[in-house]
C-alpha cells in the first residue's frame, strides 16, 4: 500500500467516516458538525448537533440518522434538512450513547459505553436495537467501552469493538432483530479498536488511537495489514468510486479537542488492498 495522503486538515475532532452517495461523510465532534468531503477535500456542512458523541448512517428510504450522545437521542434528518427525533435513548441507559449502524429492515443499532467518558468510572457498555415500527430496546450488554460497528451484507451478523477488552465480538442477528450467539470474532492483543470497517475479502480494518495505527485484521485475530501513523486513529471507512479507498480520521487526542480545539484533526486517504464488503 501506498503511503496515506491528507485529504482534509484542521478538523477539531473527526469520527464516523462514513461513504454514501459518492461522498465520505464524517462529524467533526468538536465542532458539532457532519460534513461532507468530495475528491478534493472540499467540505460542506450538512447538519449542526448538539451532543456529543455524534455518529451517522443512513435508514434504507436514504434519510440520514445522527446520535446526539449527550442528549441520548437518535435524530433524524428530514428531505426538508430539519433534525427530528427519531427515537429517545435515554430510559434505556441514562449514559451517553455513542455508534450507530443501521439495517436493510431500517432497524438501527445503537451502542453505548456504560459510563461518562472521559472522567467517568468504568461500567459495562449495551446495544440498542431501535426498530422501524416500535419502542427502542436493549439487545446487548457487558461490552467493555463498545465503540465502532459494522453489519455483514446480508444483515446476519453484527460486529463491534470493544476497545477496553482488545477485541472485536460477533452477533447473530436474528428475524426479529434480537442479537444472539455472542462470541469473539477476533482477539487483538494490546490493541484498542475503535472505528471499524469491514472490506469484501471479510477482514475487518479498525482505528487505534493509543497506538497510532490503523489494523486489518481477518476473522480470528489474524493481522494482514497495519499502517502505522503519527497521531490516534479514530476510525476508518472504505469508500470511492471503485470501493478501494481507505479514508482514515486521525487526531492528537486530547480531551480539550471535544471542545473545539487545538485542531490536529485530518482525514488521510489510501488505496486499500481489498473494496469495501457489499
Amino acid at each position: 500500500m501506498t503511503a496515506p495522503r491528507v485529504l482534509v486538515d484542521g478538523l477539531a475532532f473527526g469520527e464516523s467516516p462514513r461513504w454514501h452517495d459518492g461522498r465520505l461523510w464524517l462529524a467533526d465532534w468538536g465542532a458539532g458538525e457532519v460534513l461532507t468531503v468530495d475528491a478534493d477535500g472540499r467540505t460542506e456542512v450538512a447538519a449542526r448537533v448538539d451532543g456529543l458523541p455524534i455518529c451517522l448512517d443512513w435508514l434504507p428510504d436514504g434519510r440520514l440518522l445522527v446520535v446526539a450522545g449527550g442528549a441520548g437521542r437518535l435524530l433524524r434528518r428530514e428531505p426538508d434538512g430539519t433534525l427530528v427525533g427519531h427515537a429517545d435513548l435515554r430510559s434505556l441507559v441514562a449514559h451517553p450513547w455513542n455508534e450507530v449502524v443501521t439495517d436493510a429492515r431500517g432497524n438501527a443499532y445503537v451502542n453505548t459505553i456504560g459510563f461518562d467518558f472521559p472522567g467517568g468510572e468504568f461500567a459495562p457498555g449495551a446495544i440498542a436495537l431501535v426498530p422501524p415500527d416500535g419502542p427502542p430496546r436493549l439487545v446487548a450488554d457487558g461490552l467493555a467501552f463498545p465503540n465502532g460497528m459494522v453489519l455483514t451484507p446480508d444483515g446476519g451478523t453484527l460486529i463491534v469493538a470493544e476497545s477496553y477488552a482488545a477485541r472485536l465480538t460477533a452477533y447473530d442477528v436474528a428475524a426479529d432483530g434480537a442479537l444472539t450467539g455472542r462470541r469473539v470474532w477476533a482477539a487483538i492483543p494490546d490493541a484498542a479498536p475503535d472505528g471499524i470497517c469491514l472490506d469484501a475479502e471479510g477482514a475487518v480494518w479498525y482505528g487505534d488511537v493509543p497506538n497510532r495505527c490503523a489494523v486489518r485484521v481477518a476473522e480470528g485475530g489474524r493481522v494482514l495489514d497495519r499502517i502505522d501513523l503519527d497521531r490516534g486513529c479514530f476510525a476508518c471507512a472504505l469508500g470511492g468510486p471503485d470501493g478501494r479507498t481507505l479514508f482514515l480520521v486521525v487526531t492528537e487526542w486530547s480531551p480539550q479537542a471535544l471542545a473545539g480545539g487545538p485542531r490536529t484533526g485530518q482525514v488521510r486517504a489510501l488505496t486499500a488492498p481489498a473494496a469495501a464488503a457489499g
